[in-house]
Parts: C-alpha cells; sequence; structure tokens
C-alpha cells in the first residue's frame, strides 16, 4: 500500500494538487480538522458515487493514526480507484510534525 508523509501531503494541499478525505467520525472531524471533506469509513460504500471523479487521480485519505485510513485505502483499491495514498501516521503525525522539528 502506498503511503504519503505529512510534509507531502502539506505541500500538496497547498498547491491544491492533491485530494484529501479525513474519514474519521463527524464529531472527530468537528473537534479538530484540516479544511478537507469529511466522509467517515463507514460511509463510503453508501457515498462512492460522490468519489468517483477521482478514481483516476490521487486520492489521500487518513483518519486518526493511520488505521482506518489502511482499510479505505483497500476498499478503494478494490473499487478500482488507481491512486489511493494513505497519511503516514493520521492527522496527529500531520498536526504534530512542526512540533517534533
Amino acid at each position: 500500500m502506498q503511503h504519503i508523509t505529512p510534509d507531502e501531503l502539506k505541500r500538496q494541499l497547498a498547491n491544491n494538487a492533491i485530494t484529501a478525505i479525513d474519514i474519521r467520525e463527524k464529531w472527530e472531524y468537528d473537534e479538530q480538522n484540516i479544511g478537507t471533506n469529511n466522509i467517515p469509513l463507514y460511509e463510503i460504500p453508501k457515498r462512492l458515487d460522490e468519489l468517483e471523479r477521482y478514481k483516476e487521480q490521487q486520492l489521500v485519505v487518513f483518519c486518526r493514526t493511520g488505521k482506518r485510513g489502511i482499510q479505505a485505502q483497500k476498499f478503494l483499491t478494490k473499487q478500482g480507484f488507481s491512486n489511493v495514498l494513505n497519511l503516514e501516521g493520521g492527522i496527529e503525525a500531520y498536526l504534530n510534525h512542526d512540533l517534533i522539528k
């Protein structure tokens, strides 16, 4: 499975060069988010039509730590999505990355 680093995602989002989907529960998203779309993991199968336009594009999925992201990545790949990336370490790594440097 392919991954994307927090640094690379930050660069890509700043350039509007990538689409990222936060797959955490709505309450998690409401507590803290980075401004991306929110489609909770359990809703992805019911909302595939919304994601269809990204089937041939690079699409990043992420959750809190990366575990649900892997599930979403596997599911979407099985549905024919050709370039799904999981954010390494999830949103925790993304938000804490600048603190580590």
